[in-house]
């Protein structure tokens, strides 16, 4: 496998990690105006906002599942470049 597919999937693993630390960190409401928690926001909305504009579309739940989906697709693209470059 290249040096970029391992890249590509290693930085996947990063992003997926600051998402369940952004989950970690909701649960706690202080910190939901600190700096941290803001710039963990800035790496993982981009991700997340079009999930959750789909999701709010056509489920009208009160839990925010974006999270969970974003890390189940960011695994099938893992598995994708694993199969692509095996």
């Amino acid at each position: 496998m290249g040096v970029l597919a391992i890249s590509l999937v290693r930085l996947l693993n990063v992003i997926s990690f600051i998402i369940v630390i952004q989950c970690v960190l909701s649960w706690i409401p202080s910190i939901r105006m600190s700096k941290i928690y803001e710039a963990l926001s800035i790496i993982t909305d981009p991700i997340e906002e079009p999930i959750r504009q789909v999701q709010y579309r056509y489920v009208s739940l009160p839990i925010d599942f974006s999270p969970l989906i974003a890390i189940l697709l960011i695994q099938l693209i893992q598995r994708l470049i694993f199969i692509i470059f095996w």
